[in-house]
């Protein structure tokens, strides 16, 4: 007969340790896609940073680690930076539940599956939409003129030490707090406070870069009496708007991407009107 679990007393309560959670965190952040898949996306990737924890919590029970795999093979997909602490949190639930918490998995799958999606727009919005074209803004430049170390050198360092240090910091806390913590911070004033101010500072840099690096102009010229000429560019296309033309190709680009065109469409698409517009003479250098 098997003798019943005993959960009260701090001899036999299980406990994680800060080198399980690290461990944990080191195996998320390098593993999360890499076997990377259509049906489960970043399920195999969680089980991998987990496994050492189950093992702890669940190792004697083979039913238990069981149904631990079972859970966390569930369709998980986030950002995986800023989606760090469901993971965290999820940890902290596994281990109050090996303790006797009265947790089922649907409560985890439930915490996992619900907070997924807006730490995924949070982290695409705060990575993709302003950190990487801040760094990119600091960087380009030096690269454009070939210098290596502060081009692409220095951005690939500053965005992996802002990265990793963000995430472990988020990491660590989402531990720490718990679910309550995440949900006080999804429904507080805070977030969309810096969303807005995110979202903004990052279509300015995205709007910066294009104005610099995105270079075309029109040779086109209006015949409009004796030796007198009007420029398209200069008298028309500079007045109107500064920019017009690298503004509208940015447009239209973004717009292309918004229509779920694959980037590499995009590119072709690109070049094949750029070369058709250059041949008749519609863009090119004055």
């Amino acid at each position: 007969m098997t003798e019943p679990k005993q959960h009260t007393t701090a001899d036999s309560q299980k406990k994680l340790s800060k080198r399980d959670l690290i461990r944990a965190f080191w195996r998320w952040t390098f593993f999360s896609h890499a076997n990377y898949n259509y049906e489960r996306l970043q399920a195999t990737g969680v089980v991998h940073a987990f496994s050492p924890i189950l093992k702890k919590l669940y190792g004697k029970n083979s039913d238990e680690m069981k149904d631990a795999l079972e859970r966390h093979m569930q369709f998980f997909n986030t950002e995986p930076s800023f989606g760090g602490p469901i993971l965290s949190m999820t940890i902290a639930m596994e281990e109050e539940k090996a303790n006797g918490a009265p947790i089922d998995t649907a409560t985890i799958n439930g915490l996992k599956t619900g907070l997924m999606g807006p730490l995924a727009g949070i982290g695409d919005t705060l990575w993709q939409g302003t950190l990487i074209p801040i760094l990119l803004s600091f960087t380009l430049p030096f690269a454009a003129e070939g210098n290596i170390l502060m081009g692409p050198v220095a951005f690939f360092i500053l965005h992996m030490v802002i990265m990793l240090v963000i995430a472990y910091k988020l990491w660590i806390q989402g531990y720490e707090t718990g679910k309550e913590g995440i949900t006080k911070i999804l429904s507080g004033s805070l977030l969309p406070k810096v969303m807005t101010f995110s979202q903004t500072l990052g279509a300015i840099v995205i709007g910066g870069l294009a104005a610099s690096f995105v270079s075309i102009s029109s040779p086109l010229k209006l015949a409009l009496s004796k030796g007198e000429f009007m420029v398209i560019q200069t008298d028309v296309l500079d007045k109107l708007v500064l920019g017009f033309l690298p503004l509208l190709t940015t447009m239209l680009t973004f717009i292309m991407l918004k229509k779920k065109l694959k980037p590499t469409t995009v590119l072709a698409i690109l070049i094949i009107a750029g070369g058709l517009l250059a041949a008749f003479g519609i863009i090119g250098n004055i």
